[in-house]
């Protein structure tokens, strides 16, 4: 996961957001690790959950500076939606309490933002996204020594992830094709 990050990294510009999804453990904050090491952030990065968001300088690929606004938003809108409420307004306002909602809408020409668990924000906000889906297997079979097998479902670094990686917006082709096509040459990604 942090050599997908690096990769990644390599490929954004200053305004990209970017959106991790998958299930606790599938990787995301490893993946951001990378990330933050393909910018040049020396910096430990862990996720935000309790902070919400972390802002780290690095720079880009092309040595220009960069400016890594990375958020968890796991704890967004993790209240009871009244019925008929308006989610998407719900959610700003909650993104503009914490001064991300400009972020979000209309990223700095010097920053890149790496959002986990946003989903929902991302799409209302960002209409142009790199979404990388992470999966990994539910439960690991292990055997306990007596030929019967018990469903293990401890989280560990452990185990295969299928990385998805999908551009939304205009731009994301190419730089989206740039990463399969060097990937595929350079690791076993």
């Amino acid at each position: 996961m942090r050599r997908i990050g690096r990769r990644v990294a390599h490929i954004v510009h200053g305004g990209d957001v970017i959106l991790l999804s998958g299930p606790l453990g599938a990787g995301k904050t490893t993946f951001a690790q990378g990330f933050g090491s393909g910018l040049g952030i020396t910096a430990p990065i862990v996720s935000p959950t309790f902070t919400i968001a972390r802002q780290l300088n690095g720079r880009f690929h092309d040595g220009t500076a960069a400016k890594l606004i990375h958020v968890d938003a796991y704890r967004l809108g993790s209240t009871a939606y009244l019925p008929g409420e308006d989610v998407n307004s719900r959610l700003l306002d909650e993104l503009e309490s914490l001064g991300l909602d400009e972020e979000l809408e209309d990223p700095s020409e010097d920053s890149v933002v790496l959002m986990e668990w946003g989903e929902q924000m991302a799409v209302a906000l960002a209409s142009t996204r790199l979404v990388i889906a992470i999966d990994r297997p539910e439960a690991l079979s292990v055997g306990r020594g007596d030929n019967s097998a018990q469903t293990d479902d401890e989280l560990s670094s452990d185990g295969v992830r299928t990385v998805s990686i999908t551009g939304v917006g205009s731009g994301w082709v190419t730089r989206v094709r740039r990463l399969t096509i060097e990937g595929a040459e350079k690791t076993d990604v």
